[in-house]
């Protein structure tokens, strides 16, 4: 798939690290608000082996609150024209405002990727507009409920007929598919079964064979696999175990905080062989 300059192989998976720069995100809030850390740690994940970057300036943890578009666009737009020149790899917007999206991509980025599958009012538009790939991710609810008993009749078969009409919107909008990525929501207005039946399941959620980005680093499910009560910053193991189940079962991509740690996983999976098979 092509981003922007940059044409990624999807052949392996490749790592998305995550540069949040916001002050409430459920792991790193705060961590990288000023422009110096933000990119410091996007160079350093990088370095440890990030494909992509994903660079995110409103927090959609469970619970969060919304952020003005103003304040969205002052902590993302600086960063991104910052890094664009000096990455090395594709940046990833993470945004469902329109107004965002053009800005962030006339500043170098070139994915969106959209918690709400461009169903925000003129996102759409802006989105074919921009002329780069797009990410569609299943939520129910929204961010400040989601978490709220979540409930489905059939989870996988929900999830996949909400992405196949989003990907249908995409099309009648101009968005061919060769631009597009799908992402099943791991965490967003699920519940741990629900997450452990996609996981499980996830080579069904491939409309079309389009690529699957999938994030489940440091997210509530991987603490109540491991227990309960772990901490944000001690669930890395878990989650390292996790990305290495969706690559097995077909992730393109893998968005997580740790990059260097997956970065080792996937090579000994790799080196295991057959690569990334069940």
């Amino acid at each position: 798939m092509q981003f922007g300059q940059y044409s990624v192989d999807f052949t392996e998976p490749r790592i998305m690290g995550i540069l949040n720069v916001t002050p409430d995100s459920f792991s790193d809030g705060g961590a990288y608000l000023h422009p110096a850390q933000a990119i410091e740690h996007a160079l350093a994940m990088v370095e440890a082996g990030a494909d992509f970057i994903d660079v995110g300036g409103e927090s959609t943890r469970p619970g969060a609150g919304a952020v003005l578009v103003e304040e969205e666009l002052t902590r993302v737009v600086p960063i991104i024209e910052v890094l664009a020149p000096r990455l090395p790899v594709p940046i990833s917007v993470d945004t469902s405002k329109a107004e965002v999206m053009r800005a962030a991509c006339a500043a170098g980025a070139t994915l969106i990727n959209d918690v709400r599958a461009l169903q925000d009012p003129g996102a759409l538009e802006m989105a074919a507009r921009c002329g780069v790939p797009v990410c569609l991710m299943h939520m129910q609810g929204q961010p400040r409920s989601m978490q709220v008993n979540p409930q489905y009749q059939d989870v996988v078969a929900e999830v996949r007929d909400f992405l196949a009409e989003r990907v249908m919107a995409c099309r009648a909008a101009g968005i061919p598919a060769a631009r597009l990525l799908l992402d099943p929501g791991f965490g967003f207005g699920k519940n741990l079964e629900h997450n452990l039946t996609l996981l499980r399941r996830l080579p069904e959620l491939a409309v079309e064979g389009l690529p699957l980005l999938v994030g489940m680093s440091r997210k509530t499910m991987i603490d109540r696999m491991l227990g309960g009560e772990r901490p944000v910053a001690e669930r890395i193991q878990g989650s390292v175990a996790a990305a290495l189940l969706a690559a097995q079962r077909g992730a393109s991509i893998l968005r997580v905080h740790d990059v260097a740690a997956t970065r080792d996983a996937l090579r000994v999976l790799r080196a295991a062989g057959p690569p990334f098979t069940l």
